[in-house]
């Protein structure tokens, strides 16, 4: 068997690659599979769910089939490790679900009808912190549109304190009758 150079074979160096790729794509999976849980997504979790153990199997048993090969558990390693990454990047650029926007701010009425303006739905709730009296204004929005509302907030209110949670749901009530 011709090495070359190197200090593994071309067959070490494509099955550890192939390792590698089944990995970044098992792993990728595996992280939006978990999203889609947290959100209560049912059919993309199962697929993705399917997808991902399928391809771990196979990652899996071409690892075993020789444990002495320091390659293949590099590539194993290193595929984990850039699956979640990519899995991470991947998910966020799908941008799936809805988020809660909390934003304090001393501009509190100000920052809402420029909110609200844009065509964001804003409740405000008046407060009082350390440097004196404060706005809490509460929206809900699609994660697509966050970073939106922020610099809306930001152009107004510079120093204000955004809090950002995911929703896995919410529910409106019927509109009350007067």
């Amino acid at each position: 068997m011709h090495r070359g150079v190197f200090l593994f074979s071309q067959p070490q160096i494509l099955l550890a690659l192939t390792i590698f790729i089944a990995r970044v794509a098992d792993v990728s999976l595996g992280t939006f599979r978990h999203a889609m849980v947290i959100r209560g997504r049912k059919l993309p979790a199962f697929f993705a769910a399917f997808a991902e153990s399928l391809i771990w199997v196979f990652a899996v048993s071409r690892v075993l089939k020789d444990m002495s090969d320091p390659l293949t558990a590099v590539a194993f390693a290193l595929g984990f490790a850039t699956g979640t990454f990519c899995g991470m990047t991947i998910e966020n650029l799908f941008k799936i679900g809805d988020q809660v926007i909390r934003i304090f701010s001393a501009k509190g009425e100000e920052s809402a009808a420029s909110l609200r303006e844009a065509g964001y739905r804003v409740t405000v709730f008046e407060g009082s912190g350390r440097d004196g009296a404060v706005s809490l204004l509460f929206l809900q929005a699609k994660r697509r549109d966050v970073s939106k509302i922020q610099s809306l907030a930001r152009k107004i209110d510079p120093a204000g304190f955004i809090v950002i949670d995911d929703i896995r749901s919410a529910s409106a009530g019927a509109p009350s009758r007067k």
